[in-house]
């Protein structure tokens, strides 16, 4: 890494010339007020990001004091409660950026923007990032106003000079040169004023948008910021340029809708109040029973109704998901899952929101999850998350854009999904997992194959779910995936996350 820059403005900057002349007083170069936190988070997140390094030098080639521009602009975001200098307190060069960054903060939007930025570093450097295009059209206007602001402060020093050298000077050339950029900055002002407004909306639009695709996809605050300014950069761009970033809100409800099914599941607990019944469970003994017992004559009797089991209870019902074992989602990626259904969705978006949803299950519940992507006998691909360890991002995505194409086959997912079971049971001795098959096609499979796959569910005791796309017509009773599953569904309408809910209560 580079040295780090002494001055707020970062290594960019003409050395906080404007017009050929050096200011003496940096502090009078920025707009927004800042302590030498902020100027080392500038000068950490500057040297991060590419990107702000790339605008500097593009802006600074053809506009002095750009770096403070973006200095200004990104502090304005970050900071809680940017205070700005006076106009009196500026550099002369530098009233055309107190002009544009008062316009930025004072636009309505600008609130809507810091609700996304302050405090994070990196949303406000995207923040500036998005405004470039206005930043740069805004520079461009304002370049007489800036000319004619040098050439004042100029006439000014020359005025002081001369003023040094003689007892009295002219100022008549100081004070038109004043007056010519005070009128240069006021006819700009309409035009940096509208572009502020645009440009602080579009960063708002656009800080928002990744804030939900992050969020969409799983990836959670805390390891957002553990992750280098590029690389988080990087994802960003892979997430919005995926193939199935168009349906990264449908993946987010499926998302929130599996967190809601596991807030209803009932786990070790009773359920609804269905009667009475006998047995020696204490926590659900109904009081006409306790209250035998501030009876010494029927201490006795209760004490061997207890031991026999003959204890009158309440009789409850719920739901008690079951699985231990790892969660394998079997996702078909034949040609026929690129299918658009209703509301433009395709058949493969819903299969690979749900099967990302089922990943989060598996993580809540402390299992290991497998994605197997599917199509024809020899097209597979199997993605392993383990419990152990955290869910990589860049793994998730390599699965989510995954895309086999061909026909379709379940003997070869199945097989592997039961091989997988297996293993884990030799392994960790953990039955019981859970596969859920997700298919938009009926393909046959052998006697002989049959008779193994129902062994070795018998002896590995897993459930398989099925999960029939498009309505498929031959998915019913008697079908081939309804005999290979213990629970099936059809799916008709692929805008619908809660089509699949109670797949999040039982597994």
């Amino acid at each position: 890494m580079s040295e780090a820059p002494s001055r707020l403005d970062g290594p960019g900057s003409r050395a906080g010339t404007c017009l050929g002349l050096s200011a003496a007083d940096p502090e009078r170069h920025t707009v927004v007020v800042a302590d030498r936190f902020d100027r080392i988070t500038w000068r950490d997140t500057y040297e991060q990001s590419t990107g702000l390094r790339e605008l500097d030098a593009e802006l600074n080639a053809h506009h002095d004091c750009a770096t403070d521009l973006l200095t200004d602009t990104f502090l304005a975001a970050y900071k809680g409660n940017p205070q700005l200098r006076g106009r009196a307190e500026m550099d002369p060069c530098r009233l055309v950026n107190h002009q544009i960054v008062t316009a930025l903060v004072d636009s309505p939007e600008f609130a809507d923007l810091r609700r996304e930025t302050i405090g994070d570093p990196y949303a406000a450097a995207m923040a500036v990032l998005a405004q470039s295009t206005a930043l740069r059209r805004i520079l461009d206007r304002s370049q007489d106003a800036r000319e004619q602001a040098g050439q004042a402060k100029k006439a000014q020093e020359n005025t002081e000079g001369a003023a040094t050298a003689v007892a009295e000077a002219p100022q008549q050339p100081a004070d038109e040169a004043a007056q010519g950029a005070a009128q240069a900055l006021a006819a700009a002002a309409t035009g940096i004023r509208a572009a502020a407004r645009n440009a602080v909306t579009k960063a708002a639009r656009a800080v928002r948008e990744e804030a939900a695709l992050m969020r969409a996809w799983g990836v959670g605050p805390g390891e957002l910021e553990r992750m280098p300014f590029d690389q988080r950069s990087s994802l960003a761009d892979r997430l919005r340029t995926s193939h199935l970033a168009q349906w990264a809100e449908l993946i987010g409800r499926f998302r929130q809708m599996a967190d809601g099914e596991r807030a209803r599941k009932v786990q070790n607990a009773t359920g609804e109040l269905v009667g009475i019944t006998l047995g020696n469970d204490l926590s659900r003994v109904i009081p006409s029973e306790l209250a035998s017992l501030g009876l010494p004559e029927l201490r006795a009797v209760f004490a061997a109704r207890y031991a026999t089991g003959e204890l009158m209870l309440y009789d409850s019902q719920g739901e008690q998901p079951t699985g231990q074992g790892a969660i394998i989602a079997c996702v078909d990626t034949s040609h026929s899952m690129y299918m658009e259904g209703p509301g433009g969705v395709t058949r493969e978006a819903w299969a690979k929101a749900c099967a990302l949803a089922l990943l989060d299950q598996a993580r809540h519940a402390g299992r290991d999850f497998v994605g197997i992507l599917f199509s024809a006998a020899d097209k597979i691909q199997v993605f392993r998350f383990p419990a152990g360890r955290p869910a990589d991002i860049a793994r998730t995505l390599d699965f989510a854009e995954t895309f086999l194409g061909g026909g379709t086959s379940y003997q070869t997912p199945l097989t592997t999904a039961g091989d997988l079971l297996e293993e884990e049971f030799n392994d960790a001795a953990r039955t019981r997992g859970d596969i859920v098959m997700i298919t938009d096609d009926e393909c046959g499979v052998t006697e002989a194959w049959m008779r193994g796959w129902n062994d070795s569910k018998n002896r590995l005791g897993f459930r398989v779910f099925g999960v029939a796309i498009g309505a498929l017509p031959a998915a019913g009773a008697g079908s081939v995936l309804d005999a290979l599953c213990d629970n099936l569904r059809s799916i008709e309408d692929l805008t619908d996350t809660r089509a699949a809910a109670d797949l999040f209560r039982v597994i």
